[in-house]
């Protein structure tokens, strides 16, 4: 097989994996707190990230820590805070349904970047988010445009604060140091599980009780936060972070098939909407990509 053919490859598996983070964490999360996934979850972690960031990237580990400042500020937002918020989202979400107010992100991400970083959209791009944001409203009204003051259930608002708390965090990063990518990441799961884990006896941490829920959380923390990163970033050795952007709009349709395996009924406003949503996800990241040579969005999420 090809390096080129691998790389593709390895963009869709990682884009599938980020995908279960959806479905499996909405098993998880009948069966544990939010707080516990994130805890459990990035512990878990922890050892794999540490030892394929030491043997892929070979890093300079006290170099990196010397932007700790930086490191802890996109851990609580990355890592901690989308992923909780996440969680509570799919207490009164389908995976799917929030899936699909996720793969508006990278709009949001662009309208983000026009205002703080002051970067061209072009018109495709001003298209695309207008047509996103339609997306995201067909899937929270169902398509009937006239329950619109009603929309914002808990779960929208959260999934809502979600995408904007990982805006905040890729266009910090876009204004950061350049790093290696998972050791990075790495460093920013100690700071999590330290955090989380000198908190938790004040909080409470449930464990899974059942055998879905564990293997749900091995799931997530198997797939999802390790061999994604490592599947991203080989491919990104082939393949341009612009080209390779694009393949991120197959998260919300891996999410789809994961929610059809598992008996999740999905309507026809939320596959109207969630084309809606990926269309002008594509205009936005052509025009990015045509503007600056670079992408729209960062990795290193769900």
């Amino acid at each position: 097989m090809k390096r080129h053919t691998k790389a593709i490859v390895a963009l869709v598996a990682a884009s599938a994996f980020w995908a279960g983070n959806y479905v499996f964490g909405k098993v998880a999360v009948e069966d544990m707190s939010p707080f516990s996934i994130v805890l459990l979850r990035w512990a878990i972690a922890l050892v794999p990230l540490a030892i394929i960031a030491q043997t892929v990237e070979h890093p300079d580990w006290l170099a990196v820590m010397r932007h700790w400042r930086f490191l802890l500020m996109q851990s609580l937002l990355g890592l901690f805070a989308y992923n909780f918020l996440l969680y509570e989202a799919l207490r009164g979400s389908t995976a799917f349904g929030a899936s699909l107010i996720n793969a508006a992100n990278p709009a949001l991400i662009a309208l983000a970047a026009l205002f703080v970083l002051h970067e061209g959209i072009g018109w495709r791009g001003g298209a695309g988010i207008a047509l996103a944001l339609v997306g995201v409203l067909i899937v929270l009204t169902h398509g009937d445009f006239t329950t619109l003051t009603t929309i914002f259930d808990p779960s929208s608002i959260l999934m809502l604060a979600a995408i904007g708390v990982w805006t905040a965090h890729t266009i910090a990063a876009r204004k950061g140091p350049r790093l290696p990518p998972v050791t990075a990441v790495t460093i920013q799961v100690a700071f999590i599980v330290v955090g989380l884990g000198v908190a938790a006896p004040f909080v409470g941490v449930t464990l899974p009780s059942t055998g879905s829920a564990l293997g749900s959380l091995l799931f997530i923390a198997i797939f999802p936060s390790c061999l994604s990163y490592v599947l991203w970033n080989t491919a990104l050795t082939v393949i341009s972070s612009g080209k390779a952007g694009v393949f991120l709009n197959l998260i919300t349709v891996f999410t789809a098939l994961w929610a059809l395996a598992t008996g999740e009924a999905i309507g026809a406003s939320q596959i109207v909407g969630g084309v809606t949503i990926i269309v002008g996800v594509l205009l936005t990241s052509w025009s990015s990509q045509g503007a600056s040579g670079s992408p729209i969005h960062g990795r290193d999420r769900d």
